[in-house]
């Protein structure tokens, strides 16, 4: 088994990792380890926007990345280390999450925390959640990945993935919010991340005989910022890959009442139906068919209200009020 410790804190570049080291091992066991600055780690088969609360993240600077693996989404910090097994698929049953979750928790009992594993994939201590875990298959192997809170900011977790449910319609898997804890207030004193993730690997290489160390190459930084950069970073896989969804809105402007519709495919909108009480001098349908073909974001919904006249078709009304009702 490989013991790897990512170098990054960036999102974007250790969500890539998983994926790029699934073809440069493709055979060997490994153990990864890595911490995400403020980050929020959305499952493949989500709508992202139905699961985070866009203009808090906007406003904090928090990274979306979306992951190959499913299940719900999760917030990440420096207080929060990340574990990864990779392993021959064949060699495991993909639906027993103990195998890879036994580690931890044989760690943080022997630390003094009286962790369980609960259900099918949650650990937990005194019924409080403190790790979520989620598998994938590929190219013949299998990676189990999971959280550990220690030191997370909760009140920043929270926020993050407040999300009124009532804005979208659709298909795409939805988290189930459940009461989660930090281990810091049950850790020895002085317990960092830095340090629990060196109690970890030690626990890792103990349980197999001729663990050792790998250190990521130039070769492999390149290759893992590339995949970053071509698509963990980009709006079509964090927000386009998200299931199609109906979202509605409404809002009151000292113009109106101003309600929206879309209908959203692959990120892209493909109907728009606005409706409301305010007064307009040119038919409201004209501006529904600007929207078709854009995507569903702020960026572009905002660049084309800039361009409009919006008076003539709302009243008295700002650009920011108007792109209000489509987030």
């Amino acid at each position: 088994m490989l013991l790897i410790d990512s170098p990054s804190n960036n999102a974007y570049f250790n969500i890539a990792t998983e994926e790029y080291l699934l073809s440069r091992f493709p055979t060997e066991d490994l153990f990864l380890l890595y911490v995400n600055a403020p980050s929020i780690i959305v499952g493949k088969f989500q709508n992202t926007l139905a699961e985070i609360n866009l203009d808090y993240v906007k406003e904090k600077g928090i990274n979306v990345v979306r992951r190959m693996s499913g299940g719900g989404a999760v917030y990440h910090d420096l207080g929060n280390l990340n574990f990864s097994f990779h392993t021959l698929l064949g060699d495991h049953d993909f639906g027993d999450f103990k195998q890879f979750t036994e580690p931890v928790l044989k760690l943080l009992n022997k630390l003094g925390v009286p962790a369980v594993l609960k259900g099918r994939n949650d650990l937990l201590v005194e019924d409080k959640k403190f790790s979520g875990n989620a598998k994938l298959a590929r190219l013949g192997k299998m990676i189990q990945h999971g959280t550990i809170l220690l030191n997370s900011e909760m009140e920043v977790l929270a926020e993050a993935l407040k999300v009124n449910p009532l804005k979208f319609t659709d298909k795409g898997t939805k988290s189930t919010r459940s009461r989660v804890t930090n281990l810091i207030h049950y850790l020895p004193e002085g317990t960092t991340t830095e340090k629990m993730k060196h109690l970890l690997k030690e626990e890792i290489a103990a349980n197999n005989p001729g663990a050792k160390a790998y250190m990521l190459t130039a070769e492999d930084i390149a290759g893992i910022e590339q995949l970053a950069k071509e698509k963990y970073e980009t709006w079509d896989w964090n927000f386009g890959f998200s299931p199609n969804y109906n979202f509605q809105k409404a809002i009151k402007v000292p113009a109106g009442f101003i309600e929206v519709h879309l209908d959203v495919v692959k990120g892209t909108i493909e109907k728009a139906k606005i409706f409301g009480d305010f007064f307009a001098s040119r038919p409201v349908e004209e501006l529904e068919s600007k929207l078709i073909g854009l995507h569903h974001e702020v960026e572009q919904l905002t660049k084309l209200f800039e361009s409009e006249n919006l008076t003539e078709f709302f009243g008295n009304v700002t650009v920011e009020e108007v792109v209000e009702a489509f987030k």
